[in-house]
């Protein structure tokens, strides 16, 4: 049998298959729900793009849980990243949809990866502009380390220990077909619908 290439399925680490992503998502919604005590005020809004189907998956957890829809936005942070030069030399601006106002709401900002904390730094100047919350949480459903700035998360599904050159690639089933969380080594032989934003941030 011939040797595997380095980057190939053989060296992915699985950190979550569907079933387990679907506990740890459930676990998450119930904590922001106990933190809260309650639904009152709360507010969901994704970061572009993984962050968005994590707040659907969140609000749908809740509402069967506690018979409630808590409302959702989509927040598109580009032009408020400091690294924007290194992400991509053209950065394509999407929209930014909320479903109302912020002032007075406890908003929990939903991101699929934290790592440096330069998405999150820019979500919530972003955020400002918008208006001004209660209080902001943040809830992701990795935590693979390795910050560059003082930011920490409320709620996290799993934290993972990680090397700054490895991919962390999040799929939802509403983005990419499947649910499931795996580390891919980085040598550029990443791919599949999730490679583009599988560093995190």
């Amino acid at each position: 049998m011939p040797p595997v290439a380095e980057g190939t399925v053989a060296d992915r680490r699985t950190i979550l298959d569907a079933e387990q992503m679907q506990r740890v998502v459930r676990r998450m919604a119930g904590e922001i729900v106990d933190r809260n005590g309650g639904v009152e005020d709360l507010m969901f809004i994704g970061i572009r793009t993984r962050g968005v189907p994590l707040a659907e998956s969140l609000a749908r957890e809740i509402r069967e849980m506690e018979g409630a829809d808590i409302p959702r936005g989509v927040l598109d942070i580009n032009l408020y990243r400091d690294d924007l030069s290194t992400v991509a030399r053209y950065p394509v601006v999407k929209e930014t949809r909320l479903p109302g106002t912020l002032d007075d709401r406890i908003v929990v900002l939903c991101d699929d990866v934290l790592f440096t904390g330069r998405t999150i730094r820019a979500a919530l100047d972003a955020l400002v502009d918008y208006g001004r919350p209660r209080s902001v949480r943040l809830a992701v459903l990795i935590d693979r380390g390795l910050r560059e700035l003082p930011i920490q998360p409320d709620i996290v599904g799993r934290t993972v220990e990680t090397a700054r050159d490895e991919l962390v690639e999040v799929r939802f089933a509403q983005t990419d077909g499947e649910d499931g969380v795996e580390v891919i080594p980085h040598d550029g032989s990443a791919a599949g619908p999730a490679a583009g934003a599988a560093e995190g941030d």
